[in-house]
This record gives structure tokens, C-alpha cells and sequence, in this order.
């Protein structure tokens, strides 16, 4: 099996993303073929991960995968000399209800996987202290191997020093040390970084951090310090929802989970991309239509002047299958109202008005129990999704989708919605965006 690492940290914001970004590229320059993968429901950084690597970046859950769905994930048809994942927030940090496997926590991945721990540890304001957190974190929890640290945001040489005699003292071996360099920093929207494919500059700030990551990081000492996963599995198949899957896919509808796109390439079916932003409509020689999540919001002009592309989803949809997740399912709705109060009109399959005048941050796994089949699951099925939203609902008059509930087994509104058109297609949405069956 390949051997691999994990990149976390105490926090968010410690520089994590940088370092993960730099290091794919610095090992990629070297000749290593490194697999990216990213713990947690995060659907921005996979894109940068792929941007630095060459390779499609998946994404490993404990709270909504099953450990058989992880260890699948595992077996992808190109090998790798090394599996690198980048942790999300802090080490331990998860949801409060343990899910499939896990409550979603960083160390819940290091310990099924036997992957030890890089840490990434921003020194900033602290000196000796930096090694009591990273000690703390190595010894929380049994089976969870902090390999070493990566002292990010050192100010001074005299700095570096007084936090390597902490490590030492922890016996925290030092993997490398990262000056402040405010130049790397990638910009931030509502909903996390901008996109990879919205940065101008993203080659130049990735051979920026790799050029950082081979000036600080022991690179051989790191490669060293990666372990073999134990469990052998077959390649990971999903049921897809069709033989042939329109996609929509552009800056407006960018996310979808690499893992279920994969999985349903290795089940045998077809994806057939397509772009609103340029007026394009799903292939008509499609099975069904699927809307991934995005920033609908942030091109509503654009959308509401789509004219082929909304007849064109129109046409399809009275006879076959349509389904959104979040931007997606908000693009099936009669309008959204953009934060200055404009009113876009949209595809009108589902009778949804959403609104971002006033923002309401909308977080959290998701449980669903389906009332209405949607394409690849039907009607009772249990789902396992994660919603990230600001918009508000101002209107849903049609039937809902599914029960849902949080992580913690408590009722969500967000319903989602069905109807069915004239010609007898269905028409389906949800705010959640599918990670697994449960």
C-alpha cells in the first residue's frame, strides 16, 4: 500500500492549506507521484490540491464514510508514491455525534488510516509554548503519531531558536520552519478561498509556497517519516444516478465531490459536462441532469440571460431526471434575489425563491431520509450530505424531499423539494450536497 501523511494543525488559519499546496508541488518537481486527498466535506481546496499535484484530490470522511468507502478510496487505478492529506480545522475537532466512522475529526482519519501527523504550528506570538500545544496534540489520544512539526510564521532567527529548544524539550522532532511571507496568502470569499480556477495567479503562488517548502522543509525527512495504511480494499464503485450524466460544470456550478464523480466513471457511466455561464444546455442524449452546488449568486445576470440553457434544461427536464444540490438547486428555482435586492430570474423547474439581502450562515452534516427518489437512490433511502449556505428560502411550494436532521439528530427545515413536471421528469433539489449512502 502507499504510504501516507497527514497535515494538520492546533486551528484554522495556521497555514495548513500553504503548506499542504507547497509541498505537493515540491515533491511533484522532484518526480514523486503524490496522491492528495482532504479530510472532511471541504469542496474548495481539492481544486487547489489538484492544481499542485496533477491528480484529482478526494475526499476522506469519517463522519459520513463508511470504513469500507474509505479504504476504497484508497485504491485509485494510477499509483502513488505517497498519499499526502491535508487535515480540516484543528486535530480533534469534529461534530459532537459520532457518525459512519468517526465525528469527522482530522484524528479520526490518522488513527484508522495509521498515517502519522505533520503539524503545522503557527509560532507567532509564542515562543517555547508552540511545544506545549504540539505535545498536547501528540498525547491526546492513543494511536493518533505526530511524526513532527512545521514551525510556520517565525519572525526572526533568535525566534526559531527559542521554539526549537521547546520541541526539543517535547522531543517534537522539527520538520521545518516557514518564515511570515504575506505574499502566499490566498484570498477568502463567504464561502471559504476563492476558487482555483477564479486565481489569476494561482501558478505563481503555487511555485511560491513549493519554493518556500524546499527552503524550510527537510523534504527527505518528511517523505521518511510516511507510513503505509494496513487494509487492502477493491476500488471504490458508486451506484451512478444514470448511464449518461449531464453535468453542469463551470465557475457557477464547480461543486461536486471528486470521489462520487470517480466512483461513478468506475461504475460503468458517462459524464457529460456542460456550461450555463456560456449558454450551453445539457446534453439532450443525457439519462439525467445534475446541478452541483457553486456561486449562482455571484453570476445572476448572467444566468437570467442564459436563454438556451434555461430552455434548454426546460426541455430536458419534462421527460427525464434533474437534480440540484444547493447552487444547483437554487438555479432550478424561480429566482434569486442578490444581496442588493436584483431579482434573477432562473430556470423555474422547482418553485424556490432564495435570497442573500439578508445572510444567514447555514453549516453542518446532514442526515436525509428521501420521501421522493432522486436519480441513484430511492425513496427511503438514507443519505449522508454537508450543507455551507448563506442564502435565505423566501418561498418553497412544492412537496419536500426528504426528512432531514443535523449531526446531532435535530430537524432541519431545509427540506429540499420535488415536482413533477407535465411530460412526467422529476425534478429534485436539496441544500445538503451528497457525500455517501448511510
Amino acid at each position: 500500500m502507499t504510504p501516507g501523511l497527514i497535515i494538520s494543525a492546533p486551528a484554522s488559519g495556521t497555514g495548513k492549506t500553504t503548506v499542504m499546496l507547497g509541498l505537493l508541488a515540491a515533491l511533484r518537481a522532484r518526480g514523486l507521484v503524490v496522491q492528495p486527498c482532504k479530510n472532511g466535506p471541504d469542496y474548495i481546496d481539492p481544486a487547489f490540491h489538484r492544481a499542485a499535484s496533477g491528480r484529482e484530490s478526494f475526499n476522506l470522511d469519517s463522519w459520513a464514510m463508511s470504513g469500507e468507502m474509505l479504504d476504497g478510496m484508497l485504491a485509485v487505478p494510477n499509483p502513488a508514491d505517497l498519499i499526502l492529506a491535508e487535515g480540516s480545522m484543528g486535530l480533534f475537532d469534529g461534530v459532537a455525534a459520532a457518525g459512519a466512522t468517526g465525528i469527522g475529526a482530522t484524528a479520526d482519519l490518522a488513527q484508522r488510516m495509521g498515517w502519522p501527523v505533520v503539524l503545522v504550528i503557527d509560532a507567532s506570538g509564542q515562543a517555547q509554548t508552540a511545544a506545549a500545544v504540539a505535545l498536547g496534540l501528540a498525547r491526546f489520544r492513543p494511536g493518533v503519531t505526530v511524526a513532527g512539526v512545521i514551525l510556520n510564521r517565525i519572525a526572526s532567527p533568535r525566534h526559531e531558536a527559542l521554539v526549537r529548544v521547546g520541541m526539543a524539550e517535547a522531543g517534537l522532532p522539527v520538520l521545518g520552519v516557514l518564515p511570515k511571507r504575506a505574499a502566499i496568502a490566498m484570498p477568502e470569499r463567504h464561502l471559504g478561498l476563492v476558487q482555483a480556477e477564479e486565481q489569476p495567479a494561482l501558478a505563481a503562488l503555487i511555485a511560491e509556497a513549493a519554493q518556500l517548502m524546499r527552503e524550510g522543509v527537510d523534504l527527505d525527512a518528511l517523505v521518511a517519516a510516511a507510513v503505509s495504511h494496513a487494509k487492502a480494499a477493491p476500488g471504490l464503485k458508486i451506484a451512478p444516478p444514470g448511464q449518461r450524466i449531464a453535468l453542469a460544470r463551470d465557475a457557477a456550478f464547480s461543486f461536486v465531490y471528486p470521489h462520487l464523480l470517480h466512483g461513478w466513471r468506475a461504475a460503468g457511466a458517462e459524464v457529460l459536462p456542460f456550461s450555463p455561464l456560456a449558454d450551453q444546455a445539457p446534453d439532450p442524449g443525457a439519462d439525467i441532469c445534475w446541478l452541483p452546488g457553486g456561486y449562482p449568486e455571484l453570476h445572476g445576470g448572467t444566468l437570467a440571460g442564459a436563454d438556451r440553457f434555461r430552455e434548454g434544461l426546460r426541455a430536458f427536464a419534462e421527460t427525464r431526471p434533474v437534480h440540484g444540490e444547493c447552487g444547483g438547486y437554487m438555479a432550478m428555482g424561480a429566482a434569486i434575489i442578490g444581496k442588493d435586492g436584483t431579482r434573477f430570474p432562473m430556470t423555474g423547474l422547482l418553485g424556490l425563491v432564495t435570497s442573500f439581502e439578508t445572510r444567514k450562515m447555514h453549516l453542518g452534516y446532514r442526515q436525509a431520509r428521501l420521501l421522493q427518489a432522486i436519480p441513484g437512490h430511492s425513496a427511503r433511502t438514507a443519505l449522508r450530505g454537508h450543507e455551507f449556505h448563506y442564502s435565505t428560502i423566501l418561498e418553497q411550494p412544492d412537496a419536500p424531499l426528504a426528512d432531514v436532521t443535523d449531526a446531532t439528530g435535530a430537524a432541519v427545515p431545509e427540506t429540499g423539494s420535488t415536482r413533477l413536471q407535465p411530460g412526467g421528469g422529476l425534478s429534485t433539489g436539496t441544500f445538503f450536497h451528497l457525500i455517501a449512502g448511510a
